[in-house]
């Protein structure tokens, strides 16, 4: 009679250990792998829309909007006819552009990513000076002319939009949480703790690695460490 072989208990005990082994060694680099491509797609995503505020300043007088923009529509709305929407198209949360894909999953959105109800996951420079003394500065939300911008390569117009429980969910343009969606104070810093709705921390402080995704005026996108992201990095005098 043929004999029929099979795995003995302790054959199928090795054989499960070993595949656990190579998960607990694969899992954590398939992660990271990951995390890099997210970070990629957003320094990307940054740089599109540094394009399209590129093509806005050239049509609006080299104005850029800062907050709402100053005419009750905010940079998303206002970029719009720049990122390939067609003609009469207003809904912005099609636009993918507007999203990290490293942004936490916070519920399930109609128009959004899987289980993402943010659609605006950046901040704007709503933050001006008074001169180059000034430590503190105050919120703008006017247009500013490319000009007014001392040293545009070294000023940020955008960042990572913080996901903590106390940041703005930005669901739709009606939002009535819409005007949170700029910085313009200190406590806004990703090195700030402060969780206030108001003065909390709106920059991600660990969106990516350590830090998070800049656009710069010169149209240029960066990551940097959070603590390399000061008050300096958003000065326009």
């Amino acid at each position: 009679m043929r004999r029929i072989r099979a795995f003995t208990l302790i054959e199928l005990l090795v054989v499960i250990a070993i595949i656990g082994i190579l998960l607990a060694i694969m899992v954590p680099a398939l992660n990271k792998a990951r995390e890099q491509v997210q970070a990629t797609i957003c320094l990307n995503n940054l740089k599109q829309i540094g394009m399209a505020a590129n093509l806005y300043s050239e049509e609006n007088n080299t104005y850029v909007p800062r907050g709402t923009g100053g005419s009750g529509r905010t940079w998303f709305m206002l970029f719009l006819p720049y990122v390939g929407h067609t003609s009469g198209e207003t809904d912005y949360r099609r636009v993918d552009l507007y999203r990290c894909p490293g942004f936490p999953k916070t519920g399930l959105g109609l128009y959004d990513v899987p289980n993402s109800r943010q659609t605006v996951c950046f901040v704007i420079n709503g933050w001006t000076f008074n001169d180059r003394n000034d430590k503190t500065g105050h919120e703008i939300s006017k247009p500013t002319k490319l000009s007014e911008f001392k040293v545009p390569m070294a000023t940020a117009y955008m960042a990572d939009n913080e996901a903590g429980d106390w940041r703005a969910i930005i669901e739709e343009e009606t939002s009535p949480e819409i005007h949170r969606c700029d910085l313009f104070n200190p406590g806004h810093l990703p090195t700030s703790d402060s969780k206030d709705i108001t003065r909390g921390r709106r920059i991600a402080c660990d969106r990516h690695r350590d830090g998070c995704n800049l656009l710069f005026l010169d149209w240029h996108a960066e990551y940097r460490d959070a603590e390399d992201i000061t008050v300096n990095t958003w000065r326009d005098k």
